[in-house]
């Protein structure tokens, strides 16, 4: 039995060492919203926030979240940061296909925490999340445009 902080909220589950987080997220918890994407943390669909950093859930173990605050793409709008992220994906109209969507508001909350007002090199540098649809300059705008209302 391993137990986590999902969202605010203590949960108890069964989970083998080493079951990546991911798997508990959308398998036994139904947090769908977390996304799989390639499996060796590279593409960043399953970003998750654990203890406010960008984690990719894929390859991150069940057992190292134990103690630490998870957020997921779920709570997202309730962060204060996550909120103005979420407004300005919507007004920078960012997703086009929105599969990788989840991973990308993660992380750029992620950043905007420890960089109220990045640069376009701290955004290139920070968002290393894949797009298939390309659009990394809505993605790059609506982080500007978060910054902004911060």
């Amino acid at each position: 039995m391993v137990e986590l902080t999902v969202n605010g909220v203590s949960r108890t589950i069964e989970a083998e060492d080493g079951t990546p987080l991911l798997w508990v997220l959308r398998e036994q918890l139904g947090m769908t919203g977390t996304k799989f994407g390639c499996g060796i943390a590279q593409c960043g669909a399953c970003t998750v926030l654990v203890d406010g950093q960008a984690t990719r859930s894929c390859s991150f173990p069940v057992e190292a979240a134990v103690g630490t605050q998870i957020t997921t793409i779920e709570a997202i709008e309730t962060h204060p940061i996550g909120r103005h992220v979420v407004d300005a994906w919507v007004e920078a109209q960012a997703p086009q296909c929105g599969y990788c969507q989840s991973g990308q508001v993660m992380a750029a909350t992620a950043l905007l925490a420890t960089t109220p007002k990045p640069t376009r090199d701290d955004i290139e540098a920070a968002m290393t999340n894949i797009c298939r649809c390309g659009t990394y300059n809505a993605i790059a705008r609506a982080i500007s445009l978060a910054g902004e209302k911060l």
